[in-house]
Parts: structure tokens; sequence; C-alpha cells
């Protein structure tokens, strides 16, 4: 199976594509998207949504896994990752893939073991676990990588959750 992970970002959205055999990972590419402050914010979406579906058409994925906006103290910092995020998203849905969401701290926790692990952890984890002969840089694409480990550990679980949210939706 092809998984395609994204680290959202308006300055800089991550992806990474895994293929997981059984319990092996593999990883078959990398990038990111960078948007420059200067451009107009209909342009920087317009980029990340175009490149984002062009991976999709280039790697044929199954399924992605999406690292959620983290609220910190930044509220402005949040919302243009949301918006980074929603036009990530929007170009998974034209393709019809399957799409899961982990928290960054969920990540880092399979990953690395700890929810709290910074990023040179989550770098040199994710070159162990995809046996690289370099960390992946920038942090975005280590990132991206990390989000489609997470999900090859996860994604029975969250199929399951999938399945019983909507109880009603079932019923009707």
């Amino acid at each position: 199976m092809i998984i395609l992970g994204i680290d959202p970002g308006l300055a800089n959205t991550g992806w990474g594509v895994v293929e997981v055999v059984g319990s092996h990972h593999r990883c078959i590419a990398y990038g990111c998207i960078s948007t420059r402050a200067d451009e107009q914010l209909s342009q920087r979406l317009s980029v990340i949504h175009s490149d984002i579906a062009s991976v999709i058409e280039r790697y044929a994925p199954a399924e992605c896994a999406v690292e959620s906006v983290f609220f910190g103290s930044n509220a402005k910092s949040a919302f243009s990752t949301g918006q980074a995020r929603g036009v990530a998203l929007l170009a998974t849905a034209a393709s019809r893939i399957e799409v899961a969401e982990y928290s960054p701290v969920q990540i880092k926790n399979v990953v690395t073991g700890s929810g709290t692990a910074d990023k040179k952890q989550v770098q040199y984890m994710v070159r162990a676990l995809l046996d690289l002969d370099h960390e992946p840089k920038p942090d975005h694409c280590a990132d991206a990588l990390a989000a489609a480990i997470c999900h090859a550990a996860l994604r029975g679980r969250a199929a399951l959750e999938r399945g019983t949210q909507n109880p009603a939706r079932e019923s009707a």
C-alpha cells in the first residue's frame, strides 16, 4: 500500500510517500512545497493545491495522513496553516483518497515513542524506520514521512473509528 503523508504549512508544506508491505516501510519520495510571503495568498494556496495534486497523480497513493493544525499561541499562524491544510485536503478529495488526521503528539509518539520529541528526534527515527542513508530535510519532509508512518501503524484503528463515528447515519 502507498501512503501519502502531508505536513501542511503556508510557507512550507512537506509531503512524503511511503510504501508499506507487511511491517516493512520504504520511502518512495518526499519533498517540500515552498511559497513566498510576498506572493498573494490565493497564489500560494493554488501552488500548494496543484503541487499536492501532482504528487497524487505521480505516486497514486491509496491513503493519506495529514498532520492536524496545532493551535498554539499564534492564531494567525494556525489560521494560515489551516488554509494550506484545506487546499491539500481538497487535492486528496478530488482524487478520492481516504484521509486520516493525526495530531503532532500522536505522530511523534508512534514514530519516536515520545509525544514530546523534538524535530531532530523525529528526523533521526524517520531515517532509521525507512532505512534511509540521510535524515530527510527540511524537517517538514521528515514530519510528512512521519505522518505516513504513523498512519501505517494506526490505520486499522482509524478505520474502526470512522465506522463508529456516525451510527445514526448507518441506521437511516
